[in-house]
């Protein structure tokens, strides 16, 4: 034990400056900083030992955030100025990154690092570790489906099929990666729509930001090099940074007048690629009336792309023909109707109409009536919360309800 009281007695060391400031500041009292360093000592000797898991490590960065956020509370409340975040945080990464070194097999480990350099606002550091857990992990899907979305959501749309391609790959055996995939490109033609609908908005010019990636012969991956990063990582290899030129202008803007204009009468705005993503999923081990029903519950919420009925009507032809008679297909086909429709409309009661008509020939044909009827309670009941809905429809719903659970 004597090495693990050197090597807690070395990192203790290092958070002395820290604690000197919370007593020169009084950010916290002196019998307050010896139960800090108390419960500091009790946990670098618990995940410095040879039985540390990965748990351990978690509950000393949790411990270390906490500290953090109280900090900063005391700050504001007490007044103090010159107390920055820096140290606290600097410490929280350091902690996470002893804990991926230890136990590079704990995937909570990584995302929980993963989410701590987002809050953060480290970019370069999530990079450098996002490219690190995908290595560890290849077949993954939350770590492609994390990185793929942040991608999309920085704007950088090549970068984020990049990765969902290369997470499509990977994890083929799992219907995560492709759902998210074509949910990323569904908000994708949300937003163009959107921009094509008022062209008299000004907006920067884009650039594209590039991703190289791919497979080299021995079927590795391959990561671009950062160019802007100031240290080396293991390899002086992380994840390229989308932003990186837009820093000193501003927000970044995703599309630029040119970009709209060369996009008019392309396929992409009928929805190709999210149908093309729905076809080529069909064709993976993983592929059936479960999640086919997962694609359809993804493009629902999309009602403003012009596109998606015939998207909706793609998926549903495709559920009629592999899966007659499987209650996630009734499922779909009774709610088909019911997409887009404001329950204040008074184009509601027409489609509800049409909705329980399906739901009835469901009920007789289906291969599982008890399935159905779950499905169909759970999209019943949020119209039955919506405030100020017709009473007409109410005793509707109520009464199919009742006649479901009494079959």
């Amino acid at each position: 034990m004597a090495g693990v009281a050197d090597k807690a007695r070395f990192y203790l060391e290092r958070a002395v400056p820290q604690l000197r400031e919370f007593e020169e500041k009084e950010i916290f009292t002196k019998d307050e900083i010896r139960t800090l360093v108390t419960k500091r000592t009790d946990f670098e000797h618990r995940v410095l030992s040879p039985g540390a898991t990965a748990s351990d490590f978690l509950a000393y960065a949790t411990w270390e955030q906490s500290l953090e956020a109280l900090r900063s509370r005391r700050c504001r409340r007490l007044g103090v100025r010159g107390s920055t975040s820096h140290a606290g945080q600097a410490r929280c990464l350091s902690v996470f990154e002893r804990a991926v070194a230890r136990h590079p097999a704990s995937v909570p480990l990584w995302r929980a690092y993963l989410d701590l350099a987002a809050r953060a606002r480290a970019s370069k550091r999530w990079r450098k570790v996002a490219t690190r857990a995908l290595r560890m992990h290849p077949r993954e899907p939350g770590l492609w489906i994390l990185a793929g979305r942040r991608a999309a959501r920085n704007g950088d749309m090549d970068g984020a099929r990049a990765y969902f391609m290369r997470g499509c790959r990977f994890c083929a055996a799992d219907g995560a990666v492709w759902v998210e995939y074509a949910r990323s490109e569904m908000e994708w033609l949300a937003r163009v729509e959107a921009k094509i609908a008022a062209p008299a908005a000004k907006v920067v010019p884009e650039e594209k930001a590039k991703i190289v990636g791919g497979m080299d012969e021995d079927g590795n991956m391959q990561f671009s090099e950062d160019s802007d990063d100031g240290g080396e990582d293991d390899e002086g290899l992380v994840l390229p940074d989308p932003d990186a030129e837009f820093k000193k202008k501003g927000k970044r803007k995703v599309f630029s007048e040119e970009a709209v204009g060369k996009l008019a009468g392309n396929p992409a705005l009928g929805g190709a690629i999210p149908l093309a993503i729905f076809d080529i999923a069909k064709k993976q081990p993983f592929f059936g009336a479960p999640a086919a029903e997962a694609f359809f519950d993804v493009f629902v919420p999309y009602t403003a792309v012009s596109s998606l009925q015939k998207i909706l009507q793609h998926v549903l032809d495709c559920m009629v023909t592999s899966y007659p008679n499987h209650p996630s297909t009734f499922n779909c086909l009774v709610r088909q109707p019911l997409v887009g429709v404001d329950p204040h409309t008074s184009t509601y009661p027409k489609a509800l109409r049409e909705a329980l008509a399906r739901l009835k020939d469901g009920l007789e044909k289906t291969e599982d009536r008890a399935g159905l009827v779950a499905k169909t309670m759970a999209w019943i009941e949020p119209i039955l919360a919506v405030e100020d809905l017709d009473s007409g429809i109410r005793i509707v719903l109520e009464h199919t309800k009742r006649k479901l659970g009494n079959p």
